[in-house]
């Protein structure tokens, strides 16, 4: 029983953080953008969004450990150490790369100070959010793999004949 909680648990975490990043990239940026008039408007939208989204990657990292101490010596469990540490590390950049780009955001004029400078450090931080995403499809793969080898995916589904 508290195998399958751990698996839901990590399985939700993982949807919110994967899905809502995909689905804020991929929808409520350009709609944003539109409806706002501007990127750079959108931008302090995005601003306070991404704290969110980095504090839902913080849960889903650390159930995922617990996945990890529990799931000890299952098929390719060294990977999946490897790729979640990896993702840790993008994570802990992404907290650390916030402040720097707040201080080249003015919020009550809504304007971005040295834009230039300002777009490389924001070029990083998107580098680093879309590779941590992909990490992220990685570990998802292999937890099914290893939740389908432990007989909790399969169970539920009718014998074969």
């Amino acid at each position: 029983m508290l195998a399958r909680l751990r698996c839901f648990l990590l399985f939700q975490a993982w949807l919110v953080w994967q899905g809502g990043f995909f689905f804020y990239a991929a929808v409520v940026v350009p709609t944003g953008t539109d409806v706002l008039g501007s990127a750079i408007a959108q931008g302090f939208v995005t601003r306070e969004v991404t704290g969110w989204m980095n504090l839902i990657g913080v849960v889903f990292h650390l159930l995922l450990g617990w996945s990890l101490v529990t799931e000890r010596g299952t098929a390719r469990w060294k990977l999946r150490v490897r790729l979640s540490s990896a993702s840790g590390i993008l994570l802990v950049a992404l907290f650390a790369l916030h402040p720097v780009l707040d201080s080249f955001l003015d919020p009550v004029e809504q304007t971005v100070d040295r834009p230039k400078e300002f777009y490389r450090w924001h070029a990083a931080y998107m580098w680093i959010a879309a590779i941590q995403w992909a990490l992220g499809l990685a570990n998802a793969w292999f937890l099914l793999g290893v939740w389908k080898n432990s007989g909790d995916v399969t169970r539920a589904s009718p014998p074969s004949p």
